[in-house]
């Protein structure tokens, strides 16, 4: 009885101290700068049109995902405009067999981001992503693994852009705070 009595005090005070200490999840201060609907362009690479279909979705999934907002089809129903360019991409051996054949590669994904924020404030951010991922000896990358090592290169890379918006809001925000009177342990 006494053990099951502390931890459910120790619950109770974990839950206060997050609570009353004013966390917020980064998606609340992404929100704050870019609003809830969201209008995404991604500039057709002519060389490799596959890769910006693939870079298209990363952004749609990640938008989704870890903004906790909505895709929406026209530009003038948007609180927030991107336009995705995609810089450039690598594959790097980083792993061989006995014999000496490559079996593994790091993929690094370089973009473009540039936003239009709610209150039309324009940035750009140039953002990487890598992805790591076997092959079997003596053996070419496949178009499919190609894809899906790009894709998931460009959602870490999307994933950078999400922290550096994160961070700019919690500074927006704090030098709001101390504008208004408000304590930044809140």
């Amino acid at each position: 009885m006494y053990k099951k009595l502390k931890r459910l005090t120790l619950i109770a005070a974990i839950f206060l101290a997050i609570t009353g200490c004013g966390y917020k999840p980064s998606s609340y201060y992404t929100k704050k700068i870019l609003g809830n609907k969201i209008y995404t362009e991604v500039y057709i690479d002519i060389n490799d049109p596959e890769n910006s279909v693939l870079i298209k979705d990363a952004v749609n999934e990640a938008i989704v995902s870890r903004f906790r907002s909505h895709i929406v089809d026209k530009k003038d129903l948007a609180n927030t405009i991107f336009y995705v360019k995609f810089k450039s991409k690598s594959f790097t051996p980083i792993a061989y067999d006995k014999d000496g054949y490559v079996v593994a590669y790091k993929t690094k994904v370089l973009l473009n981001i540039t936003y239009i924020d709610k209150t039309g404030k324009k940035d750009s951010f140039d953002v990487s992503g890598t992805y790591d991922f076997p092959i079997e000896a003596n053996s070419v990358i496949s178009d499919a693994k190609r894809f899906e090592a790009i894709k998931f290169a460009s959602y870490k890379a999307i994933s950078e852009f999400i922290s550096k918006i994160s961070v700019k809001g919690v500074k927006s925000n704090k030098t709001s705070e101390s504008f208004t009177g408000g304590s930044y342990l809140e």
